[in-house]
Parts: C-alpha cells; structure tokens; sequence
C-alpha cells in the first residue's frame, strides 16, 4: 500500500528532513501550478515518469519552466530504445500516485528500487526545490540537503543531469 499524503510528511519530520509544505486548489499543469500557488517560493518542478523500449522507468525531475525533449533526454538517463511516458497503471504501481500528482517524494513509495530518478542539474541549485507530496493539493519545499537525506532513506541515488536543449521551431 502506497503512503498517503500525511505518512510521507510524517516520514519526513520522523526523519529530521526540513520541509514546509503549503495547501492550495488541486492542480493539473504547471500552468494551473503557477496560477494557483501563489507566492511559494523555490524552484518548481515538471515531472516526467518515463519508459524506455526496456521497460526501465525513470522519474525526470526538471524546472518547470524548461522544454522537454525525449529523444535527448535518452542519452543522459542512461535508456535503452526510445523514450516514451510511463502509463497511469504502471505508474501507480511503481510510485503509487497517479497522473497529476507525480513528484520526486514519490520515491518513498519505489521501495523495490524499480524507478531510476533523475534530476536537472539546475533544480539542486535552487534554495529550495518544490514539488507535491502525492497529492497535487499541497506543494512541499525541500533543500537539496534535505532532498538529499531523503534520497538516501528511500535508498535512492539519483542522477543529476543537465537538461538537452529542446530543438528550435
């Protein structure tokens, strides 16, 4: 059984890792995101759960600002084939949120080890990094110190990679 919103931030302060996590409309998009979350402060998240030709899924953290290109993408995660996005299914039953609130704290539900995560080299130079704590309700903000530590607890060892530009129009 996944952990629900609560067991993760309490898994988060029975830990010692600092975060502050803030309550707002459920949204969808980074668009709805940036509309509706007002004046959180930190770099904020675009997560992708991806696949490759494999079936190795990746958890890609990146600004939410930044362009995603797959084809790119697959050379600095390490992937096998072509990249494509995980399905609704496969990733509730590897990280055990579903589609729209797909976040790096999803980790703690990865406890066989199956998903690689990745992260954009820029997000760790953030003074804090934000994404939801499995519910697209809330917007969780951590250091990357504190991220760090909770990489480690999960038994995670994310690859910090830097984002291929994506190509011009």
């Amino acid at each position: 059984m996944p952990l629900t919103p609560d067991a993760l931030l309490d898994f988060l302060v029975a830990n010692g890792i600092p975060a502050t996590t803030y309550t707002h409309p459920p949204v969808h998009t980074v668009a709805e995101s940036q509309a509706l979350r007002g004046d959180i402060p930190g770099a904020h998240t675009k997560n992708l759960f991806l696949r490759d030709a494999k079936k190795t899924y990746f958890l890609v953290a990146i600004a939410e600002d930044t362009p995603v290109n797959l084809k790119a993408l697959k050379e600095p995660l390490g992937a096998r084939g072509s990249l494509s996005f995980g399905s609704a299914e496969a990733l509730y039953e590897h990280l055990g949120v579903l589609p729209g609130s797909v976040t790096l704290l999803a980790a703690a539900n990865d406890t066989a080890g199956l998903v690689k995560i990745a992260i954009d080299d820029t997000l760790l130079k953030a003074e804090a990094v934000c994404c939801h704590p499995l519910t697209n309700a809330r917007t969780t903000c951590l250091t990357p110190d504190a991220l760090d530590a909770f990489f480690r607890l999960t038994g995670h060892q994310p690859l910090v990679i830097e984002i291929p530009p994506a190509p011009e129009a």
